[in-house]
C-alpha cells in the first residue's frame, strides 16, 4: 500500500510540474528568456523523486542555466528540438550517485524538453516576422526616399547645367583676366561636382538609363579585386576569394555591375582595423546569383544599420566620405530587381549580401 502511495504522489507531484512549466511557457515574454528558463528549472526540479538532491542544466542556442552543481556522472539528457533540428539539451543530474532515476522521470524531462523546443519555436517565428516588419518599413522608407530623390535630382539637372554652360561660355570672353577665370573654374569644378552628386541621387531613385546584357560576374570580381589590390596592401588588410565556379551568368549593366562590387569592397577595406580581413563569396542557386562581401571592422549602431543605404547618411568622419557609395549600390540592385541586405557578424564586423536575379 505504501509504495502504491508513493507512486501516487510521484505522479502528481510529475503532474503538478508540467502544469507549471506549462503555465510559465504560455505567459512568458520573448524578451525574458534566461528568466523563463530558471524559472523551468526550478519547477523541474520539484517534479523530481529527490528535489533538493536534483539539478537542471537547460542549454540552449539562445541562453542557458543551471540551478546548481552539475553532477556529470550520474544524470538524464532530453534532446530540445526546434522545427526538427538540435537546439539544445535538458539536463538533470543527481548529487547522489546512491541515488537513482525513475523511469518515468526520463518521460517527465522529455515533456518538458518538448515544451521548451515548442518555446523556442515560437520565439523564432516571432523574431523572423519582427525582422520581416523592419525589413518592409525600411523598404517603404527607402521607396519614398527614392521618390523624392528622383523629383529633387530632374529639378537640379537643367540649372547645373545652365551653370556649368553659361561658365564654361564666361571663361572663353575672359582668358585675358586671369582672377576672373580662376574664379570661374572654381564654379565649373564646383558645377562638375554637383552634377556628380545629381548622378548618385538618379542611381539612388533608379532612375539612371542601363544597357542589360548577359554578364559573368566572376570576372568582374576579380578585375576588381586586382584593381583594389593597392588599396588593400595600403590599409594592410587581407583578403580571401570564396568562389567555386569560374562562371556565374546574370542579366546586368556591366558598368553598374562593376560600381556594385567596387563601392562594398572599398568600403570593406575602409572599415577594417589593420590586419583584419575582407571576405568576398559568390555564388548562385535556383533564381539569384549572391554576392557576399564580410569584413572584420567595428560593425552597425542598430541606428546605423537602419539608415545604412540613405543619401548622405555615413558613419565616416568629415572629409572622408559623401555618404553616397552604398546608397548608389542600393539603388542599382533596385533597378537591377535585385535584393541587397547589410547585417553585423555574430563576433565582429558587417556582412553585405547581394541577391541578382539571373534573368
Amino acid at each position: 500500500m505504501n509504495v502504491t502511495e508513493d507512486h501516487l504522489k510521484e505522479r502528481i507531484k510529475e503532474l503538478t510540474c508540467l502544469y507549471e512549466i506549462s503555465s510559465i511557457i504560455m505567459n512568458t515574454d520573448v524578451e525574458q528568456l534566461q528568466e523563463t528558463l530558471t524559472a523551468i528549472g526550478l519547477s523541474l526540479k520539484k517534479g523530481f523523486q529527490f528535489p533538493k538532491q536534483t539539478e537542471i542544466a537547460i542549454d540552449t542556442s539562445l541562453s542557458s542555466i543551471r540551478t546548481g552543481h552539475i553532477n556529470t556522472s550520474l544524470n538524464l539528457t532530453s534532446e530540445i528540438k526546434v522545427f526538427n533540428k538540435s537546439n539544445g539539451t535538458i539536463l538533470a543530474s543527481l548529487q547522489k550517485d546512491k541515488s537513482s532515476f525513475l523511469k518515468e522521470e526520463k518521460q517527465l524531462l522529455d515533456n518538458i524538453a518538448l515544451k521548451v523546443g515548442n518555446l523556442l519555436e515560437r520565439i523564432e517565428i516571432q523574431q523572423n516576422e519582427t525582422s520581416l516588419k523592419r525589413q518592409m518599413e525600411r523598404a517603404d522608407r527607402l521607396g519614398i526616399l527614392g521618390e523624392i530623390t528622383a523629383g529633387i535630382a530632374h529639378e537640379l539637372n537643367t540649372p547645373l547645367a545652365n551653370i556649368l554652360g553659361f561658365a564654361e561660355l564666361l571663361k572663353d570672353d575672359f582668358k585675358g583676366d586671369l582672377q576672373v577665370s580662376r574664379d570661374l573654374e572654381k564654379i565649373i569644378q564646383n558645377a562638375i561636382f554637383s552634377r556628380e552628386v545629381v548622378k548618385k541621387l538618379m542611381f539612388f531613385a533608379c532612375e539612371m538609363p542601363q544597357k542589360m546584357q548577359e554578364v559573368n560576374i566572376v570576372p568582374s570580381i576579380k578585375n576588381a579585386i586586382s584593381l583594389l589590390d593597392a588599396s588593400f596592401k595600403k590599409a594592410d588588410v587581407k583578403y580571401i576569394v570564396k568562389i567555386e565556379d569560374e562562371t556565374l551568368l546574370l542579366r546586368a549593366d556591366t558598368i553598374q555591375l562593376t560600381q556594385i562590387i567596387f563601392n562594398l569592397i572599398i568600403n570593406a577595406i575602409y572599415f577594417s582595423e589593420k590586419g583584419g580581413l575582407v571576405t568576398i563569396e559568390a555564388h548562385e542557386d535556383k533564381n539569384y546569383i549572391i554576392l557576399i562581401i564580410s569584413d572584420e571592422g567595428t560593425g552597425f549602431t542598430a541606428e546605423a544599420l537602419e539608415k545604412v543605404f540613405q543619401p548622405f547618411f555615413t558613419t565616416k568622419p568629415t572629409g572622408d566620405g559623401s555618404g553616397m557609395g552604398l546608397s548608389v549600390v542600393h539603388g542599382i540592385v533596385a533597378s537591377h530587381n535585385g535584393i541587397i541586405t547589410a547585417e553585423n557578424n555574430k563576433d565582429k564586423g558587417a556582412t553585405f549580401t547581394v541577391k541578382l536575379p539571373k534573368s
